[in-house]
């Protein structure tokens, strides 16, 4: 089994298998986030067992509530025509429960052992926090599939990503429009991939100027309130604004963005509070279920801020708070919009030299 494979040198191994005419594995399993990514993956997947000759298709979308004797009957029904099966099982939540567990685990056995004759079982799942990919099942997927994860592409990546998938249309871009078209479909990949088409339809190929570009792309970014917590967190001042403006423009609920900005206020107090108390700040983060990229960040946060200015912060959360609800809140601003930005700057621009 090939395993830890990117989908671009899985797929090639896979097309060598399928040109000498060779059988494929048992076990594929894709996992990630991006759901554009994800589709490109199963569909070079089903492409290429195609041309190996897995011509049967099953397909079957699980979760922890499904009976999950289907799966194995699957497995075990017996090709009317004598063709190669290619069985499709979706677990969008990423959670298969008990029953589902137990069945992964045995698939992963049976492919392991040969025990899928003429049969590939392609497996998706989104993107395993660490906890999950702890549990038996996904041990057991991990150790008998060719596994593959679809990478997240973050902001600072996304210009590069731009770029690659415009060279495979002989198209490029300057650096500036790059980065401009990033900031323009920032958080949605698959806007992106649109866009990226239509340039491709609109110009020959060759270099595209800025103001092509410009002509071209919609503002198509997908602000949300998550993207929002990042750009504050890590000290991005100009595009916590954008996006806030942004969610604020398209009619989001001003309580829920609260609650995705106090809310991680808060954490960052307590979490501040018990690094000033001499605890462990890793295993603080460990009670506060807070892992894996989102710790990285939160780390940084907490050295780029001097640790008074948490409870100001969180004071002036429940002041906009305040002003949501129609109360007067002394000091601050009577539009509630106005007084969190002024929030979200507090924590953005504010440096370790001074308490803000």
């Amino acid at each position: 089994m090939a395993r830890g494979l990117g989908i671009d040198g899985l797929l090639r191994q896979l097309d060598q298998a399928s040109q000498s005419g060779r059988s494929l594995d048992g076990l594929y399993v894709i996992s990630g986030d991006e759901p554009l990514l994800v589709t490109e993956a199963l569909d070079g997947l089903r492409s290429l067992a195609a041309k190996a000759g897995y011509l049967e298709r099953t397909s079957l979308v699980m979760d922890a509530r499904s009976d999950w004797s289907a799966v194995m009957g699957a497995t075990q029904n017996v090709s009317l025509f004598g063709d190669r099966r290619l069985i499709e099982l979706k677990i969008p939540g990423g959670k298969p429960g008990k029953a589902g567990g137990d069945t992964l685990v045995n698939l992963a056995g049976l492919a392991g052992g040969a025990g899928l004759p003429d049969t590939v079982m392609l497996i998706s799942l989104p993107r395993l926090d660490r906890a999950t990919r702890s549990s038996k099942w996904a041990a057991a997927l991990q150790q008998a599939s060719a596994f593959v994860e679809v990478p997240t592409i973050e902001r600072q990546n996304l210009p590069d990503w731009i770029r690659q998938r415009l060279a495979r249309q002989g198209q490029s871009l300057q650096p500036e429009s790059l980065e401009w078209m990033a900031d323009k479909v920032e958080g949605n990949l698959l806007a992106a991939h649109q866009e990226i088409q239509k340039l491709g339809l609109l110009h020959p190929e060759g270099p595209i100027s800025p103001k092509e570009v410009e002509q071209a792309v919609l503002d198509v970014a997908r602000y949300d309130v998550f993207g929002l917590r990042d750009a504050m967190l890590s000290g991005q001042a100009n595009r916590a604004l954008r996006i806030l403006a942004g969610l604020k423009a398209e009619g989001e609920g001003l309580p829920l963005v609260l609650w995705a900005v106090g809310d991680e206020i808060r954490l960052l107090a307590r979490l501040a509070a018990a690094q000033a108390a001499g605890q462990d700040i890793g295993g603080a983060m460990r009670q506060q279920r807070v892992f894996g990229p989102r710790e990285q960040l939160l780390r940084q946060t907490l050295r780029r801020l001097p640790a008074g200015l948490w409870p100001v912060a969180v004071q002036h959360a429940h002041d906009v708070d305040r002003l949501i609800k129609g109360l007067k809140a002394p000091g601050r601003l009577d539009d509630p919009w106005e007084e969190l930005a002024r929030l979200v700057l507090r924590v953005a621009a504010t440096r370790a030299a001074r308490a803000g």
